[in-house]
């Protein structure tokens, strides 16, 4: 399961909206790769994939996650962080990364 922060769920209920595609929902999944070994990505799509597990949040905010990213990302909170001066962005906290880069988009499992 993945948790959605009532912050989060309102960047993706705008931002789906500013795309025309209410229905859809954030795509959540992990790459190998990045400095720590796995990568996020994030991206918007219109509906979900066959085999994605679907998760909900405030509002009706979805985000997708295939099986293979989910074994990663079971138990993750899925935040949206706005009250940095210098950047606001979706974040992680995610029990299965053992370390993260500096950056936060990479880690170690």
């Amino acid at each position: 399961m993945i948790k959605i922060s009532d912050s989060a769920a309102r960047v993706i209920t705008r931002q789906l909206a500013r795309q025309g595609v209410e229905s859809g929902g954030l795509r959540v999944a992990v790459k190998a790769g990045g400095c720590s070994g796995f990568s996020y990505v994030f991206s918007w799509d219109a509906q979900p994939r066959d085999r994605d597990e679907i998760f909900e949040g405030l509002g009706g905010a979805r985000i997708y996650v295939d099986p293979r990213s989910l074994t990663l990302l079971d138990g993750t909170v899925l935040d949206f962080e706005e009250d940095n001066l210098l950047a606001t962005s979706f974040t992680l906290k995610n029990p299965h990364a053992k370390s993260t880069c500096g950056c936060g988009e990479s880690f170690s499992a």
